[in-house]
């Protein structure tokens, strides 16, 4: 038997499901062929001549059930009608051929230009039998040459794979591997009407990115769909920097309760909602406290749809996925209307007294102003995820932050690394005193490198977000000389600044020289501030951690 797929780009991933025996009792080669298709969202058809005679248990074009008869049979009318190709968008198709192989060639290049899957089988005993392989004997319905490839090279151009089944024992194998191919280098159709059909129905949408849109490579796929429906964007935390900011549809960060204001009021209120990309642990959803009701949801992976808590599709990128959907949805700006009826802006903070104690309030708003699309901010695990998180970043602006796996201390090493690929970014870090202290020999390796970077050391005297979480004494460390330390790591090699800060009016000191005479330095900016000084998104996002940290063991 020969195999062949009529299909081009690489679309889609298939999901390897065990396989039954082809020699088990009634697994015959042409039961796997019939039934196998239709395990992975293909019909299978046949068109058989009328000289042809076979058993039912050597080919599939006699199912044993009724409405697979009728499924053929109509099949057969289609494909007589040049339907194969409409079916083919439809779901894959699988295509029998028993006598005169080469005439569905035309119809099998319409399917690989249009990228349908289509798979075409030769099945014995039309195809040579074994024991002519190897001889010079010629064989009917060929070409009179005794070459039983040709058909098979015909049809090289026009597929994206091509198997020969010499044997039983790797049959399916084979077959399967055809199947998977056509599926995956097909487009994600089926799906499309599906999900455009329950957003299209729904009063007030809402699309949401999540940090997967990065591995996808769908981030500007994601824009595309925002532009082409009209409804409001945020992100999850963990995916801010992946969606410009500066889009007239966005709406902040979602967060559940620690969200940009209005933002979880728009999302948690919406009738339906698009996550893209999305990680929900018990940190983005704030103890497992969203307000999100999962038949409500298009759950968006990158390689699998989940469609209102009911049918999940795999073998679907996530980047077509989305560029197809822009193509399907009505334009709806009803939430995004909303937003801007109850909308409010953000204040600021309060003016500080003459050579008051700094505030961290009061530093993220000299940070906010310094910022620029010449810049890169990188997010220390701790209070710096919340303050960070409420900067407005400009068209351009990078920002990098570790929520999945949240290490203390991974910026600092994030910082070296951001910046010694991005030389045409500037880094601002902001990093904790504790996290400082678990890997601040990268200190070393920046001089070394002759980096610029920003690095702004919030001396709070300990592990503030564990405190919120689960306080202790523990979470007071000793405290360090930071810019002694960073001056002896200097040791007068290399370009090297530093400030240590206590109030407002040295805090714009150090702003001003670093943006300016002190541009080509790295800098390193040590902030003193009061060991209680949080952002109240911290105050509330650890209690509700606390929460469900604290729950009491389950009896099961």
């Amino acid at each position: 038997m020969e195999t062949a797929i009529g299909s081009q780009r690489p679309k889609t991933r298939l999901k390897q499901h065990r396989h039954r025996r082809l020699h088990s009792p009634g697994g015959t080669l042409g039961r796997h062929l019939a039934r196998r298709p239709s395990s992975k969202s293909a019909s299978p058809t046949s068109s058989p001549s009328p000289e042809t005679s076979t058993s039912p248990s050597s080919t599939p074009s006699s199912p044993s059930r009724p409405h697979q008869r009728r499924l053929l049979q109509r099949a057969q009318r289609r494909l007589r009608r040049r339907r194969l190709r409409p079916l083919a968008r439809r779901r894959a198709c699988v295509r029998h051929v028993h006598r005169r192989r080469l005439s569905v060639l035309n119809a099998i290049a319409g399917a690989y230009s249009e990228n349908s899957p289509v798979i075409l089988t030769r099945i014995v005993p039309v195809a040579p039998n074994s024991n002519d392989y190897g001889t010079n004997r010629i064989l009917h319905h060929t070409i009179g040459l005794p070459d039983f490839s040709q058909e098979l090279r015909c049809f090289q151009t026009v597929t994206c794979f091509q198997a020969v089944v010499n044997n039983l024992e790797d049959a399916h194998e084979q077959i399967d591997t055809a199947i998977s191919t056509a599926l995956k280098e097909s487009k994600p159709v089926y799906i499309m009407e599906a999900t455009a059909s329950f957003l299209n129905k729904a009063v007030k949408p809402v699309l949401v990115g999540g940090p997967k849109l990065r591995v996808a490579k769908a981030c500007e796929a994601f824009v595309e769909l925002a532009d082409a429906c009209g409804y409001p964007i945020s992100v999850m935390p963990s995916a801010k920097g992946l969606v410009p900011e500066t889009h007239p549809h966005f709406i902040g960060t979602y967060w559940g309760a620690v969200s940009t204001a209005f933002c979880a009021e728009i999302v948690e209120s919406a009738d339906a909602y698009i996550f893209a990309g999305p990680i929900f642990n018990d940190y983005s959803s704030v103890g497992y406290s969203l307000l999100i009701k999962k038949e409500k949801a298009i759950i968006v992976q990158p390689d699998r749809v989940v469609v209102a808590n009911g049918p999940a599709f795999g073998c679907i990128l996530m980047k077509d996925f989305l560029r197809e959907l822009a193509k399907r949805l009505k334009k709806n700006t009803t939430a995004y209307e909303n937003y801007r009826r109850i909308f409010v802006p953000d204040g600021r903070p309060l003016e500080a007294a003459p050579r008051e104690p700094l505030r961290v309030n009061v530093l993220f708003k000299h940070i906010q102003e310094m910022i620029s699309g010449d810049n890169a901010v990188i997010a220390e695990t701790g209070d710096s995820w919340f303050n960070c998180q409420k900067l407005k970043l400009p068209e351009g602006c990078g920002y990098e932050f570790q929520m999945q796996y949240g290490s203390i201390g991974w910026s600092v090493g994030a910082t070296l690394g951001y910046a010694q690929a991005a030389k045409n970014k500037r880094v601002i870090a902001c990093i904790g005193d504790g996290s400082f202290q678990v890997t601040a020999q990268d200190i070393s390796t920046m001089l070394r490198c002759n980096q610029n970077t920003i690095i702004f050391l919030i001396n709070n005297g300990g592990y503030t977000i564990e405190v919120e979480i689960h306080d202790g004494p523990y979470n007071v460390i000793k405290n360090w000389n930071y810019t002694g330390l960073v001056e002896a790591i200097h040791n007068g090699e290399g370009n090297c600044w530093t400030a240590k800060v206590f109030c407002e009016e040295e805090l714009k000191e150090a702003i001003e020289a670093v943006t300016g005479t002190k541009k080509d330095c790295l800098c390193f900016i040590e902030v003193i501030v009061h060991k209680d000084d949080t952002s109240k998104e911290l105050l509330e996002w650890g209690s509700r951690v606390s929460a469900a940290n604290s729950r009491p063991p389950n009896p099961q």
